[in-house]
């Protein structure tokens, strides 16, 4: 079964991979962070943060400091979806933002098999009761 966890990653519980939702490429191991199995682009910060004062005159320009801050692409190496971006420290590992209990979520899907890998979502209720009061 296919359990939809983001926009662009799905987790195929029987091969327990992380899989792209675009292409259905099997990226990487779903006990593992998934974005080992990813292309990764180091993007320059001055292409999405332009200097908004003259860099050759300032230190400070209100764009990130390279020497402080990484912005990271991660793409599908199948399609070239963009799945994540992450700001984070130059060198630092891969943020780990997704881990799941895979164990607990086959219990759990294994009652959604009808919704094609989405939980059933009942109706919303309010709690308050309207007591028509004037």
């Amino acid at each position: 079964m296919r359990v939809n966890i983001t926009e662009y990653l799905a987790i195929d519980l029987e091969k327990e991979t992380w899989e792209c939702r675009v292409c259905d490429h099997e990226i990487f191991d779903a006990r593992d962070n998934y974005k080992r199995g990813l292309l990764v682009h180091d993007r320059k910060l001055d292409e999405v943060h332009p200097h908004l004062i003259d860099p050759e005159k300032y230190e400070y320009t209100f764009c990130p400091d390279p020497k402080f801050t990484a912005l990271l692409e991660y793409y599908c190496p199948s399609c070239g979806t963009m799945v994540e971006t992450e700001y984070t420290v130059p060198g630092h590992p891969p943020a780990r933002d997704i881990e799941l209990d895979i164990d607990d979520l086959k219990r759990k899907a294994t009652g959604w098999g009808v919704n094609g890998g989405e939980p059933e979502i009942p109706e919303w209720k309010s709690p308050r009761h309207h007591h028509g009061h004037k």
